[in-house]
């Protein structure tokens, strides 16, 4: 059996708040599984690709209906280890004008979160693996989780194959228990071909201070970012290229995106601007772009068009609620093209 590309993280439960209320402003809640490295992966099981999710899920109800919802997206789960515990869960309130979004996580101690680093036979699991993905989202939780990212990308790159990072920084997450973001990432992208990070990702990896200041707002992104990719590729000798998307917030509903991307050999390539009005659900949007981007280098195109198709796949991921983006290559290609809106009958 083989599986071209792997992904390694957190399946997770999405428990939001109805419409937009509030948390709790009644008693209901909307159920959605997701979880930043199972979003790609279901990304690309939609696009046409191999994929496979390898973790660690609840051996309960709640975690056999994650692994049934992943399967019914085409994404393979057979390898997921099963362990007594809890699924790790995030509550979501999605903002509204001038309110924004709300996330509060409720991840400690998940099946996920104990399970340690040791588990997971990286040799046998990646033998066959074309490509490894990981988030930031994972190192995050804890200690285990770290050494067990950083083995299996430093198994995966040494037995061949490509390494994909998303920083995904999560600042609570990281505070939780203390953990060394700037050591532990360094470790990890160290063993990394591509990452999806924008300056401020890489000045935490770098042990910058990448707060923006008063300054660095009067910086154009696209040379902020090269700077930036530059002192990347000066820290990380086997990193080949940085994409990352630019966003920019008019209020909840209505955003612009655009996407950049530099590679070692000094180029930089960027995309046209792209509106987004009425926005359903951005989660999930940065994990599209990943998916498209690799789809794109996986299936030979240009880094230029690579780009292209990852801000489109990004800014469809907005028009669909979930986690999940399910667009397929074809859909994504007629965004690209620019194709009409008309009813599709």
């Amino acid at each position: 059996m083989t599986h071209p590309i792997v992904c390694f993280g957190e399946l997770l439960l999405r428990l939001s708040a109805p419409g937009r209320e509030l948390l709790l402003q009644r008693p209901a809640l909307d159920v959605r599984v997701g979880g930043a490295e199972a979003n790609v992966a279901v990304s690309l099981a939609r696009f046409g690709h191999a994929v496979e999710l390898l973790g660690t899920v609840a051996d309960n109800a709640l975690g056999d209906a994650a692994l049934g919802e992943l399967r019914r997206h085409g994404v393979r789960v057979e390898r997921m280890r099963r362990a007594s515990g809890r699924m790790g869960l995030y509550f979501l309130a999605q903002g509204a004008g001038l309110r924004p979004s709300e996330v509060l996580y409720d991840r400690a101690g998940s099946a996920f979160a104990s399970a340690p680093a040791q588990a997971y036979d990286w040799p046998r699991l990646l033998q066959h693996a074309r490509l490894f993905h990981v988030s930031g989202v994972t190192p995050a939780l804890g200690r285990t989780t770290a050494d067990a990212a950083i083995d299996a990308a430093r198994t995966a790159r040494e037995a061949g194959a490509l390494v994909s990072f998303d920083g995904n920084f999560r600042a609570k997450l990281w505070a939780a228990w203390e953990g060394d973001p700037a050591a532990i990432l360094h470790a990890l992208i160290d063993q990394t071909a591509l990452a999806f990070a924008d300056h401020r990702d890489i000045a935490v990896v770098l042990g910058e201070d990448g707060s923006d200041s008063d300054d660095d707002a009067l910086v154009e992104p696209a040379a902020r970012f090269a700077a930036a990719a530059a002192r990347a590729f000066n820290a990380f000798p086997r990193l080949q290229r940085i994409a990352t998307t630019v966003r920019t917030q008019h209020n909840v509903d209505d955003h612009s995106m655009s996407a950049l991307m530099a590679t070692r050999d000094g180029a930089l390539h960027a995309t046209p601007t792209r509106p987004l009005h009425g926005i359903v659900d951005r989660i999930g949007a940065g994990d599209a772009f990943a998916a498209g981007v690799l789809h794109g280098l996986l299936t030979g195109m240009r880094d230029d068009d690579s780009l292209a198709f990852g801000l489109a796949a990004a800014c469809l991921k907005h028009s669909q609620p979930g986690d999940f983006h399910l667009s397929s290559a074809d859909d994504v290609l007629a965004l690209v093209r620019n194709d009409r809106l008309d009813v599709k009958r």
